[in-house]
């Protein structure tokens, strides 16, 4: 299995197998080399504070994130073969593209954009069901899935802690 680092400049990539490679590694943030998954995350929250900067109501978070999986798929799919791997740590996309979804219910605030990421990456090293069964589908919407899943479940945290903690409107 070949999980080294792919050099984008190698001239054996097309220019849309190195888009493919930079969207899929977080901008080489999965190439981190320790905790990928949890590095590549860190694009999550800004990439939904962002979507909120448009003004749309918090729920549209849902069309932003159907819109990542949507894309996700045929993207995880072909970065999974650039790495000749199924699943590769370095591929972090599906993590980031599962952020829309953390936001459901909550907007991004500092705090919120700190426990939510806390959340999601604990539900997604623990994998409650569904998200372990959907990992185990082994192909790219298992790979998107699992992490939307996780994502679901931190929304639902997220909530409850930022209703403690006093942080929602």
């Amino acid at each position: 299995m070949n999980t080294k680092r792919l050099e984008l400049g190698d001239p054996k990539y097309n220019t849309t197998d190195r888009v493919v490679l930079l969207l899929a590694t977080g901008g080489g943030l999965g190439d981190a080399p320790r905790m990928p998954g949890t590095v590549g995350s860190l694009w999550g929250p800004p990439l939904v504070w962002l979507w909120q900067l448009t003004g749309l109501p918090t729920w549209s978070n849902a069309i932003l994130g159907a819109l990542l999986f949507a894309a996700g798929v045929p993207l995880c799919m072909r970065a999974a073969q650039l790495m000749n791997a199924k699943d590769p740590g370095r591929l972090v996309f599906d993590e980031i593209a599962a952020f829309p979804f953390i936001y459901l219910f909550v907007p991004v605030t500092f705090a919120s954009a700190v426990f939510g990421f806390v959340w999601f990456r604990l539900f997604d090293v623990l994998k409650p069901w569904p998200c372990a069964e959907l990992d185990r589908l082994h192909n790219a919407v298992g790979v998107m899935a699992d992490d939307t899943a996780a994502a679901l479940y931190a929304a639902v945290a997220l909530v409850g802690t930022m209703a403690m903690w006093g942080g929602l409107p």
